[in-house]
């Protein structure tokens, strides 16, 4: 088919997303339930919107409309409510105003995560090339049980939709079922959804009814197979939405590691769609790798890290067991074990952040040092700074978080407690055990602790009284 016939039918998207996920036993909407990082009605947002642009792409959404709205509101989809659900058939009735003039709809659901652009693509160009009224795209899975059926005449064209539990003697061979994803042309579609009745024990308006509809009208209904039947799967149980998210992990672990990734046993690290990974990156057994995370080339992340939302230069090494979130790790710096790094910190290029050491909304510059035991939190560390174990910035008073200053190659030693709002300037040296309330200038030493005092045998006519007591 040309492009300009193409550009002669123009094509909407309508998205089913209105169910409640009954069979999930959920209180959440169905849709919004996640594989791979991201809800299910994302997935085929993300689908829809490489073949047509967001504005002719309607969300039709009934149980927490206003929930789902706001968990996908920024793909720029409009949004259609259906206030009752009454079936699927019901859902598109809704649609009627907003699709009126157009050329063709294609029907997706909003629980089927796996349905690529490319399938989308043929479906949508085998329907206008046909001239049909309706065409199903369907598919032949290992094992079609409790599908419906696509029962074909001699030439191609469908006759009948039959359910599972409808399947006559024979019937049940049949292989190649209804996926639920359409294609109408809108004037037909609209010219005879009113015909659908609800005659079936749910009382609901089904649209597959519409294709004995279609046929006795003398319309052309046709379908086309998917190349994958794995495309096609939905989610209506706990099972199946676990499986699917394992699919699409393996999925994603498989295109990382053809892009040069190492990943040793992939089967248990959890990534996500939208991470990035450099070259030559190397990603331990059960890492997980979340949201939007970008990691540079030839880094290290051991096993037991947890990455969100993360900016990770080159050369970075993560060892076992760290947590870092919404913050960004500049090249070869060096982290943990067993450190957490918490939103809006920034570990500048060389930097070491070791051992149960917390961090947050704080900045290191280069090659700055906190190796042990150490929370810095609403802190800027000066580049080459070394942050003795056991040091604690107090931000926060109460009410008011406040910051600490800490300067260019200025010494903390261990055990030191900063008081915020509090500036240790460049070069200065902190004593080991200090509380520092006050700002140190640069190149000074700062001791604010109690004088040592010893007392000779304190300790022995101490336990002569505790003896002496107990007796």
């Amino acid at each position: 088919m040309s492009t300009s016939t193409r550009s002669a039918t123009p094509l909407s998207i309508a998205i089913l997303a209105a169910g409640k996920g009954t069979r999930l036993k959920s209180q959440h909407p169905k849709v919004l339930h996640e594989i791979g990082g991201l809800p299910l009605l994302a997935h085929v947002i993300r689908a829809a919107t490489a073949i047509a642009p967001a504005g002719s792409i309607y969300c039709i959404v009934g149980h927490e409309a206003e929930r789902v709205r706001r968990a996908v509101a920024h793909y720029g989809t409009q949004f259609i409510e259906q206030r009752e659900q009454l079936g699927t058939g019901h859902a598109l009735m809704q649609c009627r105003e907003a699709l009126a003039g157009q050329g063709a709809v294609l029907v997706l659901s909003g629980d089927a995560p796996l349905i690529t652009p490319e399938t989308l693509t043929r479906l949508r160009d085998f329907h206008l090339a046909q001239g049909a009224a309706m065409t199903i795209l369907t598919a032949e899975p290992p094992a079609p049980f409790g599908y419906g059926r696509i029962l074909r005449q001699p030439d191609g064209e469908v006759s009948a939709i039959v359910e599972q539990k409808s399947l006559a003697p024979g019937q049940e061979a049949l292989r190649e079922i209804n996926s639920g994803t359409y294609v109408f042309d809108v004037a037909k579609l609209f010219r005879y959804i009113d015909q659908i009745k609800t005659e079936n024990p749910h009382r609901e308006f089904y649209l597959t009814d519409i294709v004995a509809i279609l046929r006795r009208a003398g319309e052309r209904v046709m379908a086309v197979k998917a190349e994958n039947w794995s495309e096609v799967l939905g989610v209506n149980t706990r099972g199946e939405l676990a499986a699917l998210d394992a699919l699409l992990r393996r999925r994603k672990a498989a295109q990382l590691m053809n892009e040069g990734v190492t990943i040793f046993q992939p089967e248990s690290c959890v990534i996500d769609q939208d991470v990035q990974v450099g070259p030559d990156t190397v990603v331990g057994p059960f890492v997980q790798l979340l949201g939007s995370t970008c990691i540079g080339s030839e880094c290290k992340i051991n096993s037991f890290s947890v990455l969100t939302n993360m900016r990770v230069g080159d050369g970075v090494m993560i060892r076992h067991g760290s947590v870092l979130a919404d913050s960004v790790v500049e090249n070869r710096a060096i982290l943990g074990p067993y450190c957490h790094i918490r939103p809006e910190s920034h570990i500048g290029e060389g930097a070491h952040v070791g051992n149960f050491v917390e961090v947050k909304k704080a900045r290191l510059g280069r090659g700055a040092k906190a190796n042990h035991l150490t929370y810095l939190g609403d802190a800027e560390i000066g580049e080459k700074s070394n942050i003795g174990a056991g040091t604690i910035t107090c931000n926060y008073d109460g009410v008011h978080k406040h910051r600490t200053v800490i300067g260019k190659g200025a010494f903390i030693g261990s055990d030191t407690t900063l008081v915020a709002p509090v500036t240790v300037a460049e070069g200065a040296y902190v004593g080991a055990g200090s509380c520092i309330t006050k700002d140190v200038p640069a190149d000074a030493l700062a001791v604010a602790r109690a004088q040592q005092v010893n007392r000779p045998g304190w300790a022995k006519a101490r336990r002569e009284k505790i003896k002496k007591d107990k007796d």
